[in-house]
């Protein structure tokens, strides 16, 4: 078995599973379905993603379509260990919860280093931020019109996370404002 796949590499190979894909296409489909929310996949890193898993014999180029405007690109293919080890990684991420790393918790425990009129006007920041978050993957979400059941998944889950935070900062709030 290959070492364990990265969330990163598990999410290029579903996407070259769909398809043969070339980096750009890949880029291109990151940005669409709003995979920018939850993905650490840089557009500079996709390229240093499809080598490690070439290397690994996870994907393999294949012929482009020929006959298109501008220069060729290297467009990839899903192996059928790739295809094994990303489905293997899928069912543990779909199964096992995980800690998610919440750069938030890290401002709430050091909540005194603030003064208070401070940390709830950044709260309040906070909560205009995922109002507009919330706004940008409705936009993203709507302009896909239909979408795959696993995609509007994807999109539903999003959405229901930022509202979730939105719930606990206006309880957070109101709570802070009640003892003050």
């Amino acid at each position: 078995m290959p070492a364990e796949l990265t969330e990163s590499e598990v999410t290029l190979l579903g996407l070259i599973a769909e398809r043969p894909r070339h980096g750009f296409d890949l880029e291109k489909v990151i940005g669409e379905r709003g995979m920018r929310q939850w993905t650490q996949i840089g557009f500079s890193s996709i390229y240093y993603l499809l080598g490690k898993l070439e290397k690994r014999g996870l994907i393999e180029e294949v012929a482009a379509p020929s006959g298109g405007p501008g220069r060729a690109r290297r467009v990839y293919a899903i192996t059928p260990a790739g295809l094994a080890a990303a489905a293997e990684r899928t069912a543990a991420f779909l199964a096992e919860p995980s800690a998610v790393a919440a750069p938030v918790l890290v401002g709430m425990a050091n909540w005194p280093l603030l003064p208070p009129v401070e940390s709830v006007g950044a709260l309040r920041r906070r909560s205009d931020a995922l109002s507009r978050k919330r706004a940008e993957v409705l936009a993203a979400r709507d302009a896909q019109q239909p979408l795959p059941d696993f995609v509007d998944a994807v999109f539903e889950y999003s959405l229901a996370m930022l509202e979730a935070e939105q719930n606990w900062v206006a309880r957070t709030l109101t709570s802070l404002e009640r003892k003050r």
